[in-house]
């Protein structure tokens, strides 16, 4: 129940550590895993003093335990150990500190380790933290790598050296942390988040040398695969040696063999590209070359055709033909005219012999009268009429007798 306390009715310090207590009592037994960081067994005494601490978190807790129980594992158990421990929760109310009082100590084997580490790995993977829709890509050239890896390590040695190897100019922002025990996962998360937030940092290389299971569990924790599936950047992870294979391996953007591998693959290397562009180039060449020739030998066949050749040969066999042509035209035109001045010979020929022109050559006469009218018939004249006769050369007037 719900304490009802007031500024004028306040709870005295013992009250509430004795109410903390007993809250601390009801919860009972209970099994508890983490990691030995202190181990403190004092001659003469028969109490062991240990520190449980969680690897993902920065939390411990102090556990108590009797000789014989810790007897039990000490061959197995030592600082760095991971355990399982059976316990009571006690709160110890002179100084408002809790405690856990160990019943049994368990060491957690390898076996049982890869055993959870597979169950994290197929829970992780069904949420898809593991898709290759994900990935990111890397940078061609990152204007400044951030390296997460233990303070004066084989691995950033080798990571730095490697890399400005390849590429002098490439700059790094380090991050130095704990790459085993209990505070590795803090420390590397801490790193990796810190990095996503700059800015400047085009990709991020976790990297970490060789070393046993335990020593590369940091590297499976669920926290620091969740910290990496949430950034931003692009993450190499190079941990350990090929066969190892933690978690954030993964779930990491690009997977390293190794440190040394991490460094080639997130760098490239100046000589290489230089020879790439000039390979390059020089395919270039051969191509423009290429092309050129083709276009030449098209110019060359296209100007061995007659056309091209002796152009004016075209206007030459147009003037035969228009000559021709012209000439037809004429010879048409000539019969054309022949035939017509032969029959208008013929007409003419016809005319004249048709026309009183003619009969009048005969040496006849066409009598008119003062009017033009033509007399056909004797009838039409009176005696002493004077009409006009028109003959071949001429006209002449007469005068009707009777």
């Amino acid at each position: 129940m719900a304490l009802h306390t007031s500024p004028d009715a306040p709870l005295p310090v013992g009250e509430v550590s004795r109410l903390i207590g007993g809250w601390i009592d009801r919860l009972g037994a209970i099994w508890v895993e983490g990691q030995i960081t202190q181990l403190s067994r004092r001659p003469g005494q028969g109490v062991v003093f240990l520190t449980l601490r969680d690897p993902s978190h920065d939390i411990s807790v102090s556990v108590t335990c009797y000789r014989q129980v810790f007897d039990a594992v000490a061959d197995v158990v030592s600082e760095g150990a991971r355990v399982v421990v059976h316990a009571k929760p006690e709160w110890y109310a002179p100084r408002g500190q809790l405690s856990l009082r160990a019943a049994e100590l368990r060491p957690v084997g390898v076996g049982e380790l890869l055993a959870r580490l597979e169950q994290l790995k197929r829970s992780l993977a069904a949420e898809g933290l593991f898709g290759p829709e994900r990935k990111k890509r890397l940078p061609f050239l990152p204007h400044r790598v951030g390296l997460v890896c233990g303070r004066a390590s084989a691995a950033e040695r080798d990571v730095l050296e490697n890399a400005r190897r390849r590429w002098p100019a490439v700059r790094f922002e380090v991050r130095n942390v704990a790459v085993q025990g209990v505070h590795a996962v803090p420390q590397v998360v801490g790193a990796v988040q810190e990095l996503d937030a700059l800015p400047e940092v085009d990709v991020i290389i976790v990297a970490r040398g060789g070393g046993s299971v335990e020593d590369l569990l940091p590297f499976s924790d669920e926290q620091l695969v969740r910290a990496v599936a949430g950034c931003r950047t692009p993450v190499v992870s190079a941990i350990g040696h090929e066969p190892d294979s933690p978690l954030l391996d993964l779930v990491a953007d690009l997977r390293a063999s190794t440190p040394t591998d991490a460094a080639k693959k997130v760098v490239p290397d100046v000589g290489e590209e230089l020879e790439r562009v000039r390979q390059l180039r020089g395919r270039a060449l051969r191509t423009v070359r290429s092309l050129l020739d083709r276009e030449e030998r098209g110019l060359a066949h296209a100007l061995a055709r007659p056309v091209l050749e002796r152009p004016h040969r075209m206007v030459e066999e147009r003037e035969a033909e228009v000559e021709a042509l012209a000439a037809r035209g004429r010879r048409v035109l000539g019969h054309l005219l022949d035939r017509a001045e032969s029959e208008l010979a013929h007409t003419r020929a016809r005319v004249v012999a048709l026309s009183p022109a003619a009969t009048l050559e005969r040496g006849y006469a066409v009598l008119q009268r003062p009017d033009g009218a033509v007399v056909r018939d004797p009838d039409e004249v009176a005696a002493g009429e004077e009409l006009r006769a028109r003959v071949a050369r001429g006209t002449f007037p007469v005068r009707v007798a009777e």
